[in-house]
């Protein structure tokens, strides 16, 4: 009798854990220390290495500046380690060119930089980020076949999956491509996979888990104009797999996703509705909502809001409302899901990193 007591506890505990899971909200969101620049990045690469958040490059407006007032968009070389939540932000090197708006992936051993771009053009360059006796070094990975910035990629396992995004900034057209590099046979390089069977696209968002690469929602230019995307799709086995729509777009969601072994956590994105709207200083700012992806059910549900207590920055909210950043590198680090920085309206960054503390 007591086996099968301890045998329907145990039971019970496991289904108010799958229940925790499959209702889970995020309420616990803090502020770090701001990144030490008083405007802050979109498209910053962003990881941790040897157990330190680690932020490089990416771009702003200086000055207050916007390309309705001629503004011209810099980009950045700075690399930026934080060692722990509460410590301050160290400036340790440069990377080896000013970039941005390429695909980071955080290694056991290191972090990656793919692609990216800058005020000359896109790349294909692809760079390892090490730390070691205080310094951070960097070496180089094959390249990818063609240049390509405004993807999303994640890792599954051994291999490093890269999807969409533009080969050239005068690209009218945007990319279905899929490429991929086992960490474990490199000596082959990069490998052109099955493309993406819906509509190409930048700006999308990835995911992984033990088995598949998701991408969600993102942008596709046709003739130079953006369509906002909600179809979703996961690849495994070589294969790709159509899955339930998003209920609206995330373009340009912190991404990879926040994925567990029942769901995936899509924080916040722009969906589209402000697109043609011509607001700029009054623009409200991005999404804030959660929504999450249930993988048993192949379904979508709202799961939160993106919150935190405004202090550093607040001059730049006078009617106190929260920004959602967008176009940032989202990490997992000390049991958190850190937005570093990014895009909280058209032409404006914020140096604020928030994070939200995870189960």
């Amino acid at each position: 009798m007591k086996g099968i007591i301890l045998f329907t506890l145990s039971i019970i505990v496991s289904m108010l854990v799958i229940a925790q899971e499959k209702y889970k909200k995020f309420h616990v969101w803090e502020s770090f220390t701001n990144i030490p620049d008083s405007v802050g990045f979109a498209g910053a690469f962003a990881g941790v290495i040897n157990g330190r958040l680690v932020v490089a490059g990416g771009s702003n407006f200086p000055n207050g500046g916007a390309p309705w007032r001629g503004s011209a968009k810099v980009w950045y070389d700075d690399i930026y380690v934080l060692d722990s939540p509460m410590g301050e932000w160290k400036h340790m090197a440069k990377l080896p060119k000013k970039l941005g708006y390429g695909v980071s992936i955080s290694l056991p051993l290191g972090m990656l930089l793919i692609g990216g771009s800058n005020e000359d053009g896109h790349y294909a360059d692809v760079y390892q980020l090490q730390y070691s006796d205080g310094k951070i070094i960097i070496d180089t990975l094959p390249s990818l076949p063609i240049p390509l910035a405004n993807s999303c990629g994640a890792l599954v396992g051994s291999k490093v999956y890269v999807a969409g995004g533009q080969q050239q900034p005068s690209d009218l057209e945007t990319l279905r491509t899929l490429f991929c590099l086992d960490l474990n046979d490199m000596t082959h390089g990069w490998r052109r996979l099955a493309d993406i069977p819906g509509p190409s696209r930048m700006l999308a968002v990835a995911a992984s888990d033990e088995e598949c690469f998701y991408v969600f929602s993102g942008a596709q230019l046709i003739n130079g104009k953006r369509k906002y995307l909600t179809d979703a799709y996961r690849f495994k086995a070589d294969k790709w797999e159509r899955i339930e729509d998003l209920p609206v777009a995330t373009v340009a969601a912190p991404t990879p996703a926040y994925a567990t072994s029942e769901g995936i956590y899509v924080f916040g994105g722009d969906d589209g509705t402000l697109a043609n709207s011509d607001l700029r200083e009054r623009h409200p700012g991005f999404s804030k909502n959660i929504i999450r992806y249930d993988k048993a059910n192949n379904e979508w549900r709202k799961a939160g809001e993106i919150k935190v207590q405004i202090h550093q920055d607040a001059i730049l909210q006078p009617n106190n409302s929260i920004w959602a950043p967008v176009t940032t590198t989202a990490v997992l680090w000390e049991e958190r899901y850190v937005l570093p920085g990014g895009e909280v309206r058209p032409a404006t960054r914020t140096p604020r990193v928030i994070a939200v503390k995870l189960d």
